[in-house]
């Protein structure tokens, strides 16, 4: 289950959350003029995968995310930058009658001291319109030593991650206008539903490309997590 801990109100997304419509036209809401003191939103959650390998092999996959991250993140639009950055549409979300399509750019490092780190880089030729990421996580690799098993697939390696996310975003006038309270609790609502709707799926989908890349069935019972 995803766990969150945060600095402002938060609210529990349902299991399937959908992208928020807009009721006012999107052209004439972005041509708003934007200015004052942009919004802040922070997340800070902590979740863990669990892979039926040891953790040598779990680590070969991991470091070969070339092979499997574009697929694994689809729906998302994905675009390699470099050896180990990828620019990554999100999708759309929004409330007011205010949408944005967050693209963000992600560089996954290679392991330094057995900790994976992912932040947020520039993508060229990008400027976002209105707001501004700041990704960071950190993966480490638990396996489960107590295990006698000789088979890979009875050996298990849990992936325990952490991210911390702030998303400034200025808001047009007519948003700015609203409660500050409002405007806080609903965006902090909105950034929950990206989190749980995105790392559930991309979860789900690493899980079971890596079982698959092995030849390893994936338990029934974690796929229904």
């Amino acid at each position: 289950m995803l766990s969150k801990n945060r600095e402002y109100q938060s609210f529990e997304i349902s299991e399937a959350p959908s992208p928020v419509t807009s009721v006012v036209d999107t052209e004439e809401t972005l041509e708003q003029p934007i200015g004052g003191t942009p919004a802040k939103f922070y997340g800070r959650y902590h979740d863990s995968m669990e892979m039926y390998a040891p953790a040598c092999l779990v680590a070969e996959y991991l470091n070969a995310h070339s092979s499997w991250f574009s697929r694994c993140a689809q729906p998302m639009k994905v675009q390699p930058l470099g050896e180990n950055g990828y620019a990554l549409g999100i999708g759309r979300f929004g409330s007011f009658g205010y949408e944005v399509e967050p693209k963000i750019g992600l560089e996954l490092l290679p392991p330094l001291d057995g900790i994976y780190r992912i932040h947020t880089i520039p993508i060229p030729d990008y400027y976002p319109p209105g707001y501004d990421v700041d990704y960071n996580a950190s993966l480490r690799m638990v396996e489960d030593t107590a295990s006698s098993a000789i088979s890979i697939s009875s050996q298990m390696t849990r992936v325990e991650w952490e991210l911390d996310l702030i998303v400034d975003i200025h808001f047009p006038k007519f948003i700015q206008r609203l409660p500050k309270s409002l405007v806080q609790s609903t965006g902090d609502r909105v950034l929950n539903q990206v989190v749980r709707q995105v790392s559930k799926r991309l979860t789900r989908k690493v899980q079971q490309d890596f079982h698959q890349s092995l030849g390893i069935d994936f338990p029934v019972n974690q796929k229904k997590r």
